[in-house]
């Protein structure tokens, strides 16, 4: 028998000893709703502390170092603003990526109460997560960080502690986005800096002395134009994505395409909401998703999408799935 990679991909699910609905353990009975996600991890954690920590230092020395002794005020005020404006976007498009629930999978709900409850007709099918033990939508994968199944999962990104995923992806983009802009008007500004304090005197284009400012500007140069490329190329790749409706999972793993094709704009107001407006821009509004796209599955006892086990009259053209026994 030949082995398609869609075999590859569910041959964990169709392992016996986790195809038995008893051994789930129920989850909890109190809602989830009102709690705060938050990932316990001790290296996202540390990375996004570290995140944080150098917006400050980059904020540091383009107000004290550059713009605060700077003779033209006007110039020191505009780009105070604008730095200082898109500096603050981009750490609340961060704590929104971070703490915001990126579309998990509801935890041990595969049970055999709930399995029964779903009144499956004879053929329909579902997939159970072996690791978390729940009942998997379509273009779910687990997070081995999360410990969950995450919906339209991209990625475990540890600079956020957070899955990008279907809930959170527009905070990420924002994120991206802001950093690389701060990045590159970092990197403007310590220019003219430099050019500035080549034509005056060196003790009077800076608070500090000569040497400390000649280190703190060349670290901020190197730190914006690191940060400028990754962010940029993070910012490409996510845009790509959602233009494509392809996630950075289901290109990896060149998972066939099993649902309805949309248009690149509609693709991304199911990713920064309907219709499109100035919130696009703002990590401070949640998008309105308006109407339920092909992709999303919702399994519960009144409404169940599931897939049709079948099989086509083409030679070694077929697939395999897990039913969920009862």
């Amino acid at each position: 028998m030949m082995i398609t990679p869609i075999h590859r991909f569910r041959d964990i699910e169709r392992k016996p000893e986790y195809l038995q609905p008893d051994k789930c353990v129920p989850p909890p009975s109190h809602s989830s709703l009102g709690t705060m996600w938050f990932i316990r991890d001790g290296c996202g954690i540390a990375c996004a502390v570290v995140t944080w920590m150098l917006v400050f230092y980059a904020d540091f020395v383009v107000l004290l170092v550059m713009l605060v002794p700077s003779r033209d005020y006007i110039y020191s005020v505009i780009n105070g603003i604008l730095f200082n404006m898109l500096a603050f976007l981009a750490l609340a498009s961060h704590f929104r990526a971070m703490l915001s629930d990126p579309g998990a999978v509801p935890k041990g709900n595969a049970t055999k109460e709930f399995i029964e409850s779903l009144q499956l007709k004879p053929g329909q099918v579902v997939y159970k997560c072996p690791k978390c033990c729940s009942i998997k939508p379509d273009r779910a994968h687990h997070c081995s960080v999360c410990k969950r199944c995450i919906r339209k999962m991209d990625h475990h990104c540890p600079w956020v502690n957070n899955c990008v995923g279907e809930n959170n992806q527009k905070y990420f983009v924002l994120f991206t986005m802001y950093i690389a802009l701060i990045s590159m008007h970092a990197l403007i500004m310590v220019g003219f800096h430099f050019l500035y304090c080549f034509e005056e005197d060196w003790t009077k284009c800076s608070s500090f002395s000569p040497p400390t400012t000649v280190i703190l500007l060349i670290l901020l140069c190197f730190e914006a134009l690191l940060f400028l490329i990754f962010t940029s190329v993070m910012f490409g790749t996510q845009v790509h994505s959602i233009c494509t409706d392809e996630t950075g999972i289901e290109q990896l793993k060149k998972e066939e395409r099993r649902w309805a094709k949309k248009t690149k704009w509609m693709n991304m107001k199911a990713v920064f909401g309907h219709p499109f407006s100035i919130a696009w821009l703002s990590p401070f509004a949640t998008p309105d998703q308006g109407k339920a796209d092909p992709y999303q599955f919702q399994f519960n006892a009144q409404n169940c999408m599931v897939l049709f086990l079948f099989c086509l009259p083409i030679p070694n053209l077929y697939f395999e799935t897990t039913t969920a026994t009862i």
